[in-house]
C-alpha cells in the first residue's frame, strides 16, 4: 500500500512565508529557506513553495528565492506561482524543483498542461486548484477560481469536478484541491469537494486548506479518499509538530512513513 504523504505549504510573498485566512490579513509566518531546511529536517514527505502573488502581478516566479530553497532539501519540491511557459516549468525543474504546479495559466491556456507533460512527463505536472462552494446548490458544486493570491480572486465559468476529470486527460499528473472557503481557517478541510474529485479522477489528489488538527488531515485521507495532505499554519505556528501528526496517523492505521 502507497503510504500517505505530509506535505509543509510555504506561500511565499515578496520573499518571506505568509498565511493568512482565505488568501487575506496575510501573517509573515518566517523565511522560505530556513522553513524549508527545517521541514526537511522534521520528516516532511514534500514541500510545496508557492509564489502566491506572481500570477495577479503578472510576473514571474521568484527564481533566486526557489533556487535557494532547493538547496536546503532532500524531498520532492514543488514549485508554482505566475509560470506560464514551458520554459517557465523548465528553469524551475532546472533550479531544483521536482514537480511545477500551475493554477491561472492552466485555466488560461489548458493546452499547457499537455505540453508540459509531453516534455517533462506527467508526474512532474501539478494542477493547482482553488476552488470554492456554489451557495444555495444541491447537490453541491464548487467553482474554479484564478488569481487567488491577491484575496478573492477571479471566478471563471469552471466546474472544479469537470475541470479535475479534464486536466487528467490532458496529462497533469497529480491535483492539489484547495478550498477557499477552508484556507486558513483551521476548521477542516473540504471533505465533500475532495470525495467530489478524488473518486472520478485517476491521479494523486492533495487535500490543501483547513487543516486545524491531526483529526482534520485524517478525515481528508480517509473520507475525502486523498492521497496527501497539504497544511500550512499548523506547522508554521508550531501547533503541531510533523512528526506529531504523523505519529497521530499511523496510531489511527493510515500508512505513514515515519
Amino acid at each position: 500500500m502507497l503510504t500517505k504523504r505530509i506535505i509543509p505549504c510555504l506561500d511565499v510573498k515578496g520573499g518571506r512565508v505568509v498565511k493568512g485566512v482565505r488568501y487575506r490579513d496575510l501573517q509573515d509566518a518566517g523565511d522560505p529557506v530556513e522553513l524549508a531546511a527545517f521541514y526537511n529536517e522534521q520528516g516532511a514527505d514534500e514541500i510545496v513553495f508557492y509564489d502566491i502573488t506572481a500570477s495577479s502581478d503578472e510576473r514571474g516566479i521568484m527564481q533566486e528565492v526557489v533556487e535557494r530553497t532547493a538547496d536546503q532539501v532532500f524531498i520532492p519540491l514543488t514549485v508554482g506561482g505566475g509560470l506560464r511557459t514551458v520554459e517557465d516549468m523548465r528553469r524551475m525543474l532546472e533550479s531544483g524543483a521536482d514537480k511545477v504546479s500551475i493554477n491561472t495559466a492552466a485555466v488560461q491556456n489548458p493546452h499547457l498542461i499537455t505540453e508540459g507533460a509531453e516534455r517533462f512527463g506527467s508526474q512532474c505536472i501539478i494542477l493547482g486548484m482553488d476552488a470554492k462552494r456554489v451557495p444555495d446548490v444541491s447537490p453541491p458544486r464548487w467553482g474554479v477560481f484564478t488569481h487567488t493570491g491577491t484575496g478573492g480572486g477571479r471566478p471563471t465559468n469552471l466546474d472544479a469536478v469537470e475541470w479535475a476529470v479534464r486536466t487528467v486527460e490532458l496529462g497533469a499528473g497529480e491535483i492539489v484541491v484547495n478550498s477557499i472557503d477552508a484556507d486558513g481557517t483551521q476548521s477542516g478541510y473540504d471533505i465533500e469537494l475532495l470525495h467530489a474529485i478524488s473518486t472520478v479522477v485517476t491521479v494523486p489528489v492533495v487535500a490543501s486548506g483547513g487543516a486545524g488538527a491531526p483529526e482534520d488531515l485524517y478525515q481528508a485521507l480517509v473520507e475525502g479518499k486523498a492521497d496527501a495532505v497539504l497544511a500550512a499554519s499548523i506547522f508554521h505556528y508550531g501547533t503541531y509538530s510533523i512528526q506529531e501528526v504523523k505519529k497521530y496517523l499511523a496510531a489511527k492505521g493510515i500508512p505513514i512513513r515515519i
